[in-house]
């Protein structure tokens, strides 16, 4: 599904958990880990889809019971899921079928590439450094302390000006109401990945103009 756009969009911008990596897995069970320790009710795996996409600090704050949540035990759980996922981050995170040869397409195009995500800014570059080793990213950015997290644009905006790409040359690929947002704030065009975590209503609610059922429906939006 692709409206008119004339082939301005000179490079990609993706968002990481949902859109190039199946990661719900492993954080669903670093998450219920964590909760299970703390003495808390865990959650299933397809209620993560709604509990992540926002950075772990609201992610706990999703998942604590409001009847104890507390700033102290959110912040608790944090850090124990830092200790935790950093032991399991990687048992069953894989690329969705398909990035990779996307991946490969936009490589041999030159098209400039960028990771944008709100999760924490060293598991970010980790990921893509595992998943991803060939494939040449100009600006790989993650939730960092003090910085605002998306829907702020700011960080997508820091990597429109490193890469000299104008924001109306950018193609955003998402998969929630976060990523369609954050498109839409920075004056990029939001593109929903139908593979993701979440479904097509929140992600056109929010913004979409393109939705995409399999990764390489995207080179169709390109020159």
């Amino acid at each position: 599904m692709s409206p008119q756009h004339g082939g301005r969009f000179q490079a990609v911008m993706f968002d990481l958990d949902g859109t190039l990596l199946d990661t719900l897995e492993d954080l669903a069970a670093a998450s219920n880990d964590v909760l299970r320790d703390m003495g808390l009710p865990t959650h299933d795996m397809d209620a993560y889809r709604y509990l992540v996409g926002d950075g772990v600090n609201v992610l706990f704050t999703r998942a604590v019971p409001e009847a104890v949540r507390s700033d102290e035990l959110v912040r608790q759980c944090v850090a124990r899921f830092l200790a935790v996922y950093d032991r399991q981050w990687n048992v069953r995170s894989r690329p969705y079928p398909g990035i990779m040869e996307l991946l490969a397409d936009l490589t041999v195009r030159d098209v400039p590439l960028a990771v944008l995500s709100n999760k924490p800014h060293e598991f970010t570059e980790r990921c893509v450094r595992e998943y991803f080793p060939g494939v040449p990213f100009q600006a790989v950015i993650g939730q960092r302390e003090h910085r605002p997290r998306k829907p702020d644009p700011a960080a997508a905006l820091e990597i429109a000006e490193l890469l000299g790409v104008a924001p109306s040359e950018w193609l955003y690929l998402g998969d929630t109401a976060t990523d369609m947002r954050t498109a839409v704030a920075a004056g990029m065009f939001p593109v929903g990945a139908l593979w993701g975590f979440r479904p097509a209503d929140e992600l056109r609610e929010s913004g979409a103009l393109a939705l995409l059922h399999s990764p390489r429906e995207l080179l169709t939006l390109l020159p």
